[in-house]
């Protein structure tokens, strides 16, 4: 059976087509009525009427906006009209549009923002996407792990989840060494939380508490409680630093759930599958709207860095058109308009999780090949060169093989953080699997849920060996610990690189803070006499960092620390954990850094 094809846009635009409103939904009656004309203002879109013309169709005979004419002229006859591109001042454009709407901002010149979807590079599209075909088709396959963004009724059940984890006290009594039955201990405990749970609901909402509990028992509500759990660990995957210490209990509970014998005594199931983006527009019937070049307008992140706010305006309204010309085209009866604006946003929202995210290993491979030649020393200060025993360094690379071992690291780290979505599903299935079960142990860090993880690590080899092609030569190990006491299991794994932003964002935040440094300031001053300037300020604080940051620290065996994948992410934490005593600190402190997991991004 194929999915249902909703009408394209040249249907729609066809007006001898009469039995059209039938077929996409009837028209509202008081829409039919005649209605005046609005006059377009002079060098503005005919269509939309709030953007600068910027091309000139020669067919209509009309001037368009690029997102306009895209739309109109995608399809049908319309597809092979002659457009002519119009010598467009933005500068002017930003400045009627303001005198229009009464704005006494004085408009700023800027240069010609990117509009359509062609303008839209891969470069533009939150950082670099790897992609060798069209965006369609990463996009396409992308939706199957982005998390479908929460709406406002269950961001309300989340609330009550994390309220009833708060108080819970799962894993205290569950992951113990005592004699008795394990399995009834977890039992009582599901139970507990759900009672809690049910109780948390019914007081927020009587009426749909009472709907839901009165004269039922847990199995009743079986779909109810898959339900806020799924919603409790979609909000972490998008939110990787929300949930800290609750998301580990949901996790634990539902493992435990799925056993055999406890699922037998508790009479229902705890587990849904995660909806993503893929999967709701697949259930709607109406996953082709991912094939839309305007999706590419529609989920692109604004930053209004280096743009004027003429610019930035320009960019919003753009991008807001795109998203209702996208939710009215492909809307359907099974799927209405607004569940394709979530949709576009749990997208936009994928970009805004790599921009902060993946991003900072681009900024600083950027500034490890800026800043440092591969293969000689600027200065003995400024050599990345580490011994063995020296200043903590459990590692012996020259300069050359040190920056190498730099690149390659922060390489990796970038390649697990693009496909973290993808890795994180992974993780659940492993976690949750029903015939992987975990044993207790301990570690050496408390007792430990020690269980293997087939299918992360199957992803993570693969990301390493893609990884190491696309570097070409390879310093140190590359074993990835999963399942043992280093790693035990995919929660862990998953854990620890999500670490990576918190680690590398105060040091790009504080470089970017000391490249920007007004050269009037009293504290571009105290750089210049402190340091000998900001660009080797710079210099000092990436070279240390290159240096203690990956030099094999962190741990006094190979196993838990050394040149291993996992061990490079120890070494670099380690460094954070010393920051207090480098010389530079006062620079961190200059640009308002208050700690690793302090505030956004570490900063005030």
């Amino acid at each position: 059976m194929t999915a249902p094809v909703g009408p394209s846009l040249g249907d729609i635009l066809r007006a001898d087509d009469p039995d059209l409103g039938d077929t996409f939904g009837a028209d509202d009656p008081a829409e039919d009525a005649p209605q005046e004309e609005e006059e377009v203002p002079e060098g503005f879109c005919v269509e939309c009427k709030d953007q600068q013309a910027q091309v000139f169709c020669e067919q209509c005979q009309e001037d368009f906006c690029d997102v306009c004419c895209g739309m109109i002229h995608r399809t049908g006859r319309r597809r092979q009209h002659g457009l002519k591109k119009l010598d467009v001042d933005m500068a002017e454009a930003a400045a009627a549009a303001d005198e229009g709407s009464g704005s006494e901002e004085p408009a700023e010149a800027e240069t010609e923002a990117e509009a359509g979807a062609q303008a839209v590079t891969f470069s533009a599209r939150s950082g670099k996407v790897e992609a060798t075909g069209s965006f369609a088709a990463w996009i396409s396959e992308r939706a199957k792990y982005i998390p479908l963004r929460l709406t406002l009724k269950e961001r309300k059940y989340l609330r009550l989840l994390e309220a009833a984890l708060r108080v819970s006290e799962y894993t205290d009594k569950v992951d113990v060494l005592m004699y008795g039955s394990k399995t009834k201990r977890m039992v009582a405990q599901i139970k507990e939380l759900c009672a809690i749970l049910s109780g948390l609901v019914l007081a927020s909402d009587y009426k749909a508490g009472q709907t839901l509990f009165a004269d039922r028992q847990f199995a009743d509500n079986a779909e109810f409680f898959q339900k806020v759990f799924e919603i409790g660990r979609r909000h972490k995957i998008m939110n990787p630093d929300r949930m800290r210490d609750e998301y580990g209990k949901l996790m634990y509970l539902l493992q435990d759930a799925q056993l055999a014998e406890v699922h037998e005594l508790l009479g229902f199931a705890t587990v849904a599958p995660i909806k993503t983006v893929y999967t709701v527009l697949e259930s709607l019937g109406v996953l082709y709207v991912l094939e839309d070049e305007m999706v590419a307008v529609a989920t692109k992140e604004i930053v209004a860095a280096g743009k004027t706010q003429a610019q930035v305006r320009l960019e919003i309204k753009q991008k807001e058109r795109a998203i209702e010309y996208l939710a009215k085209a492909y809307a359907t009866p099974e799927c209405p308009g607004e569940v394709l604006r979530q949709c576009l946003y749990s997208i936009g929202d994928n970009h805004a999780y790599l921009r902060f995210n993946r991003d900072p290993c681009d900024r600083m491979l950027e500034h490890l090949s800026a800043s440092f030649n591969a293969t000689r020393a600027e200065s003995n200060e400024l050599s990345l060169a580490i011994l063995s025993g020296r200043d903590g360094a459990r590692l012996s690379h020259s300069h050359t093989n040190q920056f190498h071992y730099v690149q390659q690291t922060l390489t990796l780290w970038r390649e697990i953080l693009h496909d973290m979505f993808a890795l994180w599903h992974h993780a659940d299935a492993d976690l949750l699997g029903a015939r992987n079960t975990y044993r207790l142990k301990d570690t050496g860090q408390g007792l430990q849920r020690v269980q293997p993880c087939p299918r992360v690590s199957s992803a993570a080899h693969t990301i390493l060996h893609r990884t190491q092609r696309a570097v070409g030569r390879w310093v140190g190990s590359a074993m990835i610990h999963l399942g043992d006491r280093n790693v035990p299991n995919a929660l862990m794994f998953i854990d620890k690189y999500n670490q990576v932003s918190s680690i590398l964002n105060p040091v790009v935040r504080t470089l970017e803070y000391l490249e920007t440094l007004d050269p009037s300031s009293n504290a571009a001053r105290f750089v210049d006499s402190a340091y000998g300037g900001k660009e080797r300020a710079c210099k000092v604080i990436l070279a240390d960092f290159f240096r203690s940051a990956f030099d094999g620290s962190g741990a006094d065996n190979f196993f838990d620390a050394g040149s291993c994948i996992d061990g490079r992410l120890t070494s670099a934490w380690n460094w954070c954990s010393t920051i207090e005593k480098k010389p530079f600190f006062d620079l961190f402190l200059l640009a308002g850094f208050v700690g690793f997991n302090g505030g956004p991004e570490g900063f005030n």
